[in-house]
């Protein structure tokens, strides 16, 4: 086995957060960064430590989810395909990764009316074009979670939600019947979790794809801040939009300086980038420790 650095390897991919590099045909190395991306556009500033902290708190979640659903890991160790010399460079925010298929979509559950859906819901009554009872108000919790996928722009572009019918005939009937059941069951028994130390999960969006033998397959993330809305559950109140464990603090800053969400995004002062970082480490503490 080729033990070189993950720089001199072949790069796959730079997605908004994540870097890909070919280790042989099977295996690749996935590495998160600092970056942190905000409304599909990538901060000039990184977030100190968090391709670490997400590294660890995905980690957690795909060997805590696996009876439901088979995940990305090799059983390889990052050690086993990077020199001692450059382990360093990449050690806790590096996995050895099996080489998917991707599934086309982002596969996004939701389970309170927050964001974009209570946006929607306000002019419509719908989320994703999903008709819900009327009188709901901001973060309220579904009825139900719903499965409400989107499509999978490439960076720098704005995913698009789209109905299941549009989901699909993109991926096909019964894949999209795959996915939507496997995205509800993880998104149910993570909340069930969550709810054990404190934390609200409101919605989440996962990465799939398939195998050499067509098994669907958890990849890429798993309900991580980036990923996902985290709530304290002690601080939660209908009708308001809770302080969160994740991006949306960034976010918020992002939405209150008048920024029109078009790139470059501007300069986040330091002080914001730190108190995301305190808020990503908040999280992975609560569900770790």
């Amino acid at each position: 086995m080729s033990q070189q650095p993950p720089l001199s390897l072949k790069k796959l991919y730079s997605g908004k957060v994540r870097d890909l590099y070919e280790i042989d045909d099977q295996r690749m190395l996935m590495v998160a960064s600092d970056r942190l991306s905000a409304f599909d556009v990538i901060l000039q500033q990184p977030i100190p430590d968090k391709g670490k902290i997400l590294t660890e708190i995905s980690n957690f979640w795909f060997n805590k989810l696996e009876h439901i659903i088979p995940n990305h890991f090799t059983g390889d160790q990052v050690s086993d395909v990077v020199s001692a010399q450059e382990l360093p460079l990449v050690e806790g925010r590096a996995v050895v990764a099996k080489r998917l298929k991707p599934v086309a979509v982002e596969a996004i559950v939701r389970g309170y009316l927050v964001g974009s859906g209570w946006k929607e819901y306000q002019r419509s009554g719908t989320v994703c074009g999903i008709q819900l009872p009327a009188g709901l108000q901001e973060a309220q919790q579904l009825p139900e979670p719903i499965f409400t996928p989107s499509t999978k722009a490439e960076v720098g572009d704005h995913d698009e939600n789209i109905s299941f019918a549009q989901c699909a005939a993109i991926i096909g009937e019964d894949l999209a019947k795959q996915v939507r059941d496997a995205s509800l069951a993880l998104y149910q028994a993570a909340v069930e979790y969550a709810a054990t130390r404190g934390i609200i999960i409101a919605d989440t969006k996962f990465e799939f794809g398939l195998d050499n033998d067509g098994t669907l397959t958890l990849m890429d993330e798993a309900l991580t801040p980036d990923s996902s809305r985290f709530w304290p559950a002690d601080s939660y109140q209908v009708g308001t939009n809770p302080p969160s464990f994740d991006k949306q603090f960034v976010r918020d800053w992002l939405e209150s300086s008048g920024w029109n969400k078009e790139p470059p995004a501007p300069a986040i002062p330091a002080d914001v980038a730190q108190k995301t970082a305190d808020k990503y480490r908040e999280a992975l503490q609560r569900l770790t420790q």
